[in-house]
């Protein structure tokens, strides 16, 4: 299988690009938001999705591995496939995905295109009791969102970091006596408010407001 991928881009499409790796042309699928940030000649890195099917062998791409981890576990909802999964990741970013889970928030998710109430709702059913993913270990620092023409990398999203801030202040909630889905949603509540880049201390503190009998 194919995990990580590392070229240059030579054509994009209306939902994929074809980059060049050493000479070979690797067709890779992307969402709108991943396709929107690449131009032709470009070199990137993409964290790669690959599907294997009787009929067919798919390549998914992402410029974040969190992106890529969120597409994964939006599929383990009965009727979610990729057309559904990029929707949701197209028109919502990963940490409000996140706070939307563990909130329930059906609206969130049905604001995708194509996704329509029922779906929405199972969606928003579905994850609200579960861990958000948080990628494979072998990206944490890697940087994801290209390389300059001088083959530097250029800056890389903070999305893997808010995840991480928000495990953090999950389990510190835990460790204080709290069930995880508590936690989860008095966490998930406190960012959508203060926003996601808010201090790991001051989550904490205004989760256990939340949690406060």
């Amino acid at each position: 299988m194919i995990g990580m991928l590392k070229g240059r881009v030579e054509a994009i499409g209306a939902d994929e690009l074809v980059l060049d790796v050493n000479g070979v042309g690797y067709l890779v699928g992307a969402g709108a938001r991943t396709l929107s940030r690449l131009e032709p000649g470009q070199d990137v890195v993409l964290h790669i999705e690959t599907h294997v099917r009787e009929d067919a062998f798919r390549l998914f791409g992402f410029l974040e591995d969190i992106d890529r981890a969120w597409f994964v576990h939006l599929q383990n909802i009965q009727g979610v496939g990729a057309k559904a999964a990029f929707a949701v990741l197209d028109t919502v970013p990963v940490s409000e995905i996140a706070n939307a889970a563990a909130l329930g928030d059906k609206s969130t998710f049905a604001r995708a295109k194509g996704v329509g109430p029922k779906l929405a709702t199972r969606i928003a059913t579905e994850l609200k009791d579960k861990a958000p993913p948080v990628g494979r270990s072998f990206s944490i620092g890697l940087p994801v969102h290209g390389l300059d023409k001088d083959g530097a990398a250029t800056p890389a999203s903070t999305s893997g970091g808010d995840s991480h801030a928000r495990e953090d202040a999950v389990s510190a909630l835990v460790n204080l006596g709290y069930n995880e889905g508590q936690a989860r949603q008095a966490v998930a509540s406190v960012l959508r408010e203060r926003g996601n880049d808010a201090p790991l201390s001051d989550v904490i503190r205004l989760a256990l407001k939340e949690l406060a009998p």
